[in-house]
């Protein structure tokens, strides 16, 4: 069986868009990958469609660790979240073909399932503390235990995940179909959240659990500031209060609080992240699959299995 075709697809849902690969053989079976990478889905599709997809056309589509390593070090030029998110894809559409061949889900050949089910939390956020309080009662109504709570700030209408609606700028880029540019403030904002989750205790309780993102934007200093603030109100974690440029840092906010502290979503490699994992100062890895387990080895040759 040898691989024949391979079509790269670019697709938007719902609104939602995805970069996914479909890889087919000269047998009749196909396997399909997603290689997702939210605001760079054209450059995953164009590395895929000018760069990867020649290579693969002939080759054997079982031979998966070879063809990795073939594409991971063939490039000279390594890692990164489109090459990654593009090796993503293959690997995922080969390990699918290898479980049609074998007449098996691929997560049996994997070792099997682990879990029956899994702990979800829904995002929210709103133009004030009341609003985002009746927004949080309305997903503890509907049955989500965690809920991630955003809210807009005065001063600071670039808060990513909480913009305002009404900042011209705002609305120019959803017109554009272009990234908003915000204006950003810190200390409006490291005032502001604590209130608004001093604000949340009183008016929603205990017993759902609440976290927030930073989105990345503080310096080292101010997250430990927002942290520290942050402990009388229990989050379940503070997600992302660092960028990984900061996260030899990550020490420095750990040590100024207990509130426990998340990080990962613009990780690109395991290995930018292995360090805050040996030397726990991260309590949670918000990875996303794709972009970071795709790469198996390090320089030095031993594998790291994740």
């Amino acid at each position: 069986m040898r691989i024949s075709e391979v079509r790269v697809i670019v697709t938007c849902p719902a609104g939602q868009t995805f970069t996914l690969v479909k890889i087919l053989t000269d047998a009749g079976v196909y396997g399909v990958g997603e290689g997702t990478k939210n605001g760079r889905e054209l450059g995953v599709a164009a590395l895929l469609e000018h760069h990867i997809a020649p290579t693969l056309i002939g080759r054997d589509p079982g031979a998966i660790e070879d063809i990795w390593k073939f594409l991971y070090k063939g490039t000279y030029w390594r890692g990164g979240p489109i090459q990654n998110s593009a090796l993503a894809a293959i690997d995922m559409a080969l390990w699918d073909i290898k479980g049609k061949v074998a007449g098996m889900p691929v997560y049996s050949l994997l070792g099997g399932p682990t879990r029956r089910g899994l702990l979800t939390y829904t995002h929210i956020h709103g133009d004030s503390f009341a609003d985002v309080a009746e927004k949080v009662l309305q997903q503890k109504a509907a049955g989500y235990k965690v809920i991630r709570a955003q809210v807009q700030v005065p001063g600071a209408p670039g808060v990513y995940g909480a913009e305002d609606a009404n900042d011209p700028a705002y609305q120019q880029a959803r017109n554009a179909r272009l990234p908003y540019e915000g204006a950003w403030e810190p200390e409006p904002y490291l005032q502001i959240v604590p209130q608004l989750f001093a604000y949340l205790r009183e008016k929603v309780g205990w017993d759902v659990r609440l976290f927030h993102d930073a989105h990345g934007r503080l310096t080292p200093i101010e997250a430990a500031r927002l942290a520290k603030d942050l402990e009388p109100y229990k989050l379940l974690y503070l997600e992302d209060p660092i960028g990984p440029e900061y996260a030899p840092s990550m020490c420095r906010v750990r040590q100024a609080s207990t509130t426990p502290l998340a990080i990962g979503e613009i990780i690109s490699s395991k290995y930018e992240i292995l360090p805050m994992i040996i030397e726990q100062t991260i309590d949670y890895m918000r990875c996303s699959p794709i972009h970071i387990c795709t790469v198996r080895e390090p320089a030095g040759g031993a594998v790291i299995y994740g």
